[in-house]
Protein backbone atom coordinates (compact mmCIF):
# COMPACT_ATOMS: atom_id res chain seq x y z
CA UNK A 1 0.00 0.00 0.00
CA UNK A 2 1.45 3.25 -0.59
CA UNK A 3 1.68 5.89 1.86
CA UNK A 4 0.73 9.25 1.44
CA UNK A 5 3.53 11.74 1.98
CA UNK A 6 3.31 15.55 2.76
CA UNK A 7 1.35 17.80 -0.03
CA UNK A 8 4.21 20.06 -0.51
CA UNK A 9 6.50 17.11 -1.18
CA UNK A 10 6.47 15.85 -4.56
CA UNK A 11 8.58 12.87 -4.61
CA UNK A 12 10.01 11.46 -1.92
CA UNK A 13 13.20 8.50 -2.19
CA UNK A 14 13.99 6.58 0.82
CA UNK A 15 16.91 4.23 1.14
CA UNK A 16 16.79 3.20 -2.73
CA UNK A 17 18.90 0.19 -3.74
CA UNK A 18 19.05 -1.19 -6.88
CA UNK A 19 20.96 -4.83 -8.06
CA UNK A 20 21.57 -6.07 -11.77
CA UNK A 21 22.75 -9.42 -12.40
CA UNK A 22 25.92 -9.09 -14.76
CA UNK A 23 26.39 -12.84 -16.70
CA UNK A 24 30.49 -12.24 -17.94
CA UNK A 25 29.91 -15.62 -20.03
CA UNK A 26 26.83 -16.30 -22.23
CA UNK A 27 25.96 -19.20 -24.10
CA UNK A 28 23.45 -19.93 -27.05
CA UNK A 29 22.13 -23.10 -27.81
CA UNK A 30 20.56 -25.89 -25.38
CA UNK A 31 22.95 -28.11 -25.95
CA UNK A 32 25.25 -25.28 -24.39
CA UNK A 33 23.48 -24.57 -22.14
CA UNK A 34 23.36 -28.11 -20.43
CA UNK A 35 26.82 -28.68 -20.40
CA UNK A 36 27.86 -25.63 -19.38
CA UNK A 37 24.81 -25.60 -16.32
CA UNK A 38 25.86 -23.60 -13.34
CA UNK A 39 29.32 -22.62 -14.98
CA UNK A 40 28.36 -18.94 -16.14
CA UNK A 41 30.07 -16.45 -14.08
CA UNK A 42 27.50 -13.59 -12.51
CA UNK A 43 28.22 -10.65 -10.41
CA UNK A 44 25.56 -8.60 -8.17
CA UNK A 45 25.85 -4.96 -9.44
CA UNK A 46 24.74 -2.29 -7.37
CA UNK A 47 23.69 0.38 -9.75
CA UNK A 48 22.03 2.92 -6.40
CA UNK A 49 23.44 2.49 -3.11
CA UNK A 50 20.71 3.98 -0.52
CA UNK A 51 19.95 6.93 -2.34
CA UNK A 52 17.66 9.23 -0.24
CA UNK A 53 15.83 12.42 -1.76
CA UNK A 54 13.29 14.67 -1.32
CA UNK A 55 11.75 17.01 -3.56
CA UNK A 56 9.54 19.62 -3.06
CA UNK A 57 6.86 20.62 -5.37
CA UNK A 58 7.73 22.78 -7.91
CA UNK A 59 11.13 22.42 -7.91
CA UNK A 60 13.94 22.07 -10.90
CA UNK A 61 16.35 19.25 -10.19
CA UNK A 62 19.41 18.39 -12.04
CA UNK A 63 21.10 14.46 -11.38
CA UNK A 64 24.36 15.06 -12.67
CA UNK A 65 27.67 12.38 -12.61
CA UNK A 66 29.72 10.74 -15.08
CA UNK A 67 28.21 7.80 -16.87
CA UNK A 68 27.31 4.67 -15.19
CA UNK A 69 26.86 6.87 -12.05
CA UNK A 70 23.25 5.87 -11.70
CA UNK A 71 21.44 8.91 -13.20
CA UNK A 72 18.99 7.23 -15.96
CA UNK A 73 18.50 4.17 -13.11
CA UNK A 74 17.51 6.53 -10.46
CA UNK A 75 15.03 8.09 -12.85
CA UNK A 76 13.81 5.04 -14.47
CA UNK A 77 12.90 4.06 -10.67
CA UNK A 78 10.80 7.30 -9.94
CA UNK A 79 9.05 6.62 -13.25
CA UNK A 80 8.61 3.19 -12.34
CA UNK A 81 9.73 1.53 -15.20
CA UNK A 82 12.21 -0.28 -12.69
CA UNK A 83 11.12 -1.46 -9.46
CA UNK A 84 13.83 -1.29 -6.54
CA UNK A 85 15.90 -3.66 -5.17
CA UNK A 86 15.73 -2.70 -1.90
CA UNK A 87 13.74 1.18 -0.10
CA UNK A 88 10.66 2.64 -1.93
CA UNK A 89 9.59 5.84 -3.84
CA UNK A 90 6.89 7.64 -3.13
CA UNK A 91 5.35 10.21 -6.22
CA UNK A 92 2.70 12.98 -5.14
CA UNK A 93 0.97 13.93 -8.87
CA UNK A 94 0.20 12.66 -12.62
CA UNK A 95 4.37 11.63 -13.74
CA UNK A 96 5.26 12.39 -17.78
CA UNK A 97 8.13 11.24 -18.76
CA UNK A 98 10.91 11.23 -21.24
CA UNK A 99 13.91 8.71 -20.93
CA UNK A 100 14.55 7.30 -24.24
CA UNK A 101 13.99 8.44 -28.06
CA UNK A 102 10.81 7.28 -29.13
CA UNK A 103 9.77 5.26 -25.99
CA UNK A 104 6.50 4.37 -26.33
CA UNK A 105 6.02 4.78 -29.88
CA UNK A 106 5.41 2.13 -32.66
CA UNK A 107 7.72 1.64 -35.32
CA UNK A 108 4.94 1.23 -37.69
CA UNK A 109 2.37 3.67 -36.76
CA UNK A 110 2.55 7.53 -37.69
CA UNK A 111 3.73 10.28 -35.81
CA UNK A 112 0.05 10.88 -35.79
CA UNK A 113 -0.90 7.88 -33.95
CA UNK A 114 2.07 7.73 -31.88
CA UNK A 115 0.79 11.07 -29.92
CA UNK A 116 -2.25 9.00 -29.10
CA UNK A 117 -0.15 5.87 -28.24
CA UNK A 118 2.19 7.88 -26.53
CA UNK A 119 -0.04 9.85 -25.04
CA UNK A 120 -2.38 7.57 -23.39
CA UNK A 121 0.51 5.46 -21.82
CA UNK A 122 1.02 8.45 -19.99
CA UNK A 123 -2.06 8.91 -18.73
CA UNK A 124 -4.18 11.07 -20.81
CA UNK A 125 -8.23 9.67 -22.27
CA UNK A 126 -9.16 9.73 -26.05
CA UNK A 127 -11.07 13.13 -25.25
CA UNK A 128 -8.13 14.86 -23.74
CA UNK A 129 -5.84 13.62 -26.53
CA UNK A 130 -8.00 15.27 -29.21
CA UNK A 131 -8.01 18.43 -27.46
CA UNK A 132 -4.08 18.95 -27.21
CA UNK A 133 -3.87 17.25 -30.82
CA UNK A 134 -3.10 20.29 -32.64
CA UNK A 135 -0.73 22.04 -30.15
CA UNK A 136 1.17 18.86 -30.27
CA UNK A 137 1.64 18.89 -33.86
CA UNK A 138 2.39 22.85 -34.07
CA UNK A 139 5.59 21.99 -31.47
CA UNK A 140 6.98 19.21 -33.00
CA UNK A 141 7.13 21.05 -36.36
CA UNK A 142 7.13 17.56 -38.15
CA UNK A 143 5.38 18.93 -41.16
CA UNK A 144 4.30 16.34 -43.83
CA UNK A 145 6.18 13.49 -41.68
CA UNK A 146 3.75 13.82 -39.18
CA UNK A 147 1.55 11.07 -41.39
CA UNK A 148 4.31 8.88 -41.99
CA UNK A 149 5.56 6.10 -40.11
CA UNK A 150 8.33 6.89 -37.41
CA UNK A 151 10.00 4.10 -38.18
CA UNK A 152 11.57 6.31 -41.23
CA UNK A 153 12.33 9.36 -38.35
CA UNK A 154 15.41 11.02 -37.80
CA UNK A 155 16.86 10.62 -34.00
CA UNK A 156 16.21 15.06 -34.17
CA UNK A 157 12.79 13.98 -35.08
CA UNK A 158 11.63 11.28 -32.65
CA UNK A 159 13.10 13.48 -29.89
CA UNK A 160 10.60 16.57 -31.15
CA UNK A 161 7.61 13.71 -31.24
CA UNK A 162 8.21 12.73 -27.90
CA UNK A 163 9.27 16.23 -26.02
CA UNK A 164 5.78 17.55 -27.73
CA UNK A 165 3.90 14.71 -25.96
CA UNK A 166 5.85 14.69 -22.65
CA UNK A 167 5.23 18.40 -22.16
CA UNK A 168 1.72 18.69 -23.17
CA UNK A 169 0.15 16.00 -21.04
CA UNK A 170 -0.28 18.86 -18.26
CA UNK A 171 1.71 16.38 -15.70
CA UNK A 172 2.95 17.49 -12.27
CA UNK A 173 5.81 15.76 -12.31
CA UNK A 174 8.31 15.85 -15.47
CA UNK A 175 11.15 13.72 -16.12
CA UNK A 176 13.19 14.36 -18.43
CA UNK A 177 16.97 12.06 -19.77
CA UNK A 178 19.60 13.49 -21.87
CA UNK A 179 16.79 14.25 -24.72
CA UNK A 180 18.14 17.90 -24.88
CA UNK A 181 21.44 17.43 -26.17
CA UNK A 182 19.44 16.41 -29.52
CA UNK A 183 18.19 18.44 -32.44
CA UNK A 184 18.89 21.43 -33.97
CA UNK A 185 19.83 24.85 -31.85
CA UNK A 186 16.40 26.52 -32.75
CA UNK A 187 14.27 23.37 -31.55
CA UNK A 188 16.54 22.98 -27.97
CA UNK A 189 15.79 26.72 -27.62
CA UNK A 190 12.31 26.10 -28.06
CA UNK A 191 12.54 23.02 -25.42
CA UNK A 192 14.08 25.18 -22.88
CA UNK A 193 11.56 28.13 -23.13
CA UNK A 194 8.94 25.32 -22.83
CA UNK A 195 10.89 24.18 -19.54
CA UNK A 196 10.59 27.23 -18.57
CA UNK A 197 6.84 27.89 -18.84
CA UNK A 198 6.48 24.73 -16.75
CA UNK A 199 8.50 26.16 -14.38
CA UNK A 200 6.31 28.91 -14.10
CA UNK A 201 3.09 26.52 -13.40
CA UNK A 202 4.92 25.28 -10.79
CA UNK A 203 5.54 21.65 -12.88
CA UNK A 204 7.96 19.79 -10.66
CA UNK A 205 10.65 19.09 -13.56
CA UNK A 206 13.86 15.95 -12.99
CA UNK A 207 16.66 15.92 -15.65
CA UNK A 208 19.78 14.26 -16.66
CA UNK A 209 22.30 16.19 -17.92
CA UNK A 210 25.96 16.09 -19.01
CA UNK A 211 26.37 19.77 -19.30
CA UNK A 212 26.90 21.48 -16.22
CA UNK A 213 25.75 24.84 -17.43
CA UNK A 214 22.48 23.91 -18.45
CA UNK A 215 21.79 22.53 -14.89
CA UNK A 216 22.79 25.70 -13.27
CA UNK A 217 20.64 27.76 -15.67
CA UNK A 218 17.58 25.70 -15.44
CA UNK A 219 17.40 23.93 -11.84
CA UNK A 220 17.02 25.17 -8.08
CA UNK A 221 18.95 21.83 -7.19
CA UNK A 222 21.63 19.61 -8.15
CA UNK A 223 22.40 15.81 -6.92
CA UNK A 224 25.54 14.63 -7.89
CA UNK A 225 25.85 10.89 -8.29
CA UNK A 226 29.08 8.76 -8.23
CA UNK A 227 28.91 4.97 -8.71
CA UNK A 228 25.37 4.60 -7.05
CA UNK A 229 25.67 6.96 -4.59
CA UNK A 230 25.14 10.57 -4.14
CA UNK A 231 28.03 12.35 -3.47
CA UNK A 232 26.86 16.06 -3.15
CA UNK A 233 23.13 17.46 -3.48
CA UNK A 234 22.17 21.20 -2.58
CA UNK A 235 22.17 24.49 -4.89
CA UNK A 236 22.46 23.84 -8.11
CA UNK A 237 25.46 26.52 -8.65
CA UNK A 238 27.16 24.99 -5.78
CA UNK A 239 26.84 21.18 -6.99
CA UNK A 240 27.96 21.64 -10.15
CA UNK A 241 30.64 24.02 -9.40
CA UNK A 242 31.76 20.65 -6.99
CA UNK A 243 31.25 18.73 -9.49
CA UNK A 244 33.09 20.71 -12.30
CA UNK A 245 36.28 20.60 -10.07
CA UNK A 246 35.72 17.16 -9.38
CA UNK A 247 35.64 15.75 -13.29
CA UNK A 248 38.39 18.40 -13.98
CA UNK A 249 41.33 17.23 -11.74
CA UNK A 250 40.39 13.63 -12.89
Amino acid sequence: MTKEIPNEIAIEVKDVWKKFRLYHEKTYSLKERILFWGRNKAEDFWALKGINLTIPKGSTVGLIGRNGSGKSTLLKIISRILYPTRGEVKINGRVSTLLELGAGFHPDFTGRENIFLNASILGLNRKEIKERLDDIIAFAELGDFIDNPVRNYSSGMYMRLGFAVAVHVDAEILLIDEVLAVGDLAFKEKCLAKIKELQKKGTTIILVSHAPKQVEELCHFAVWLDRGEIKAQGGAKEVTKAYKEFIGSG
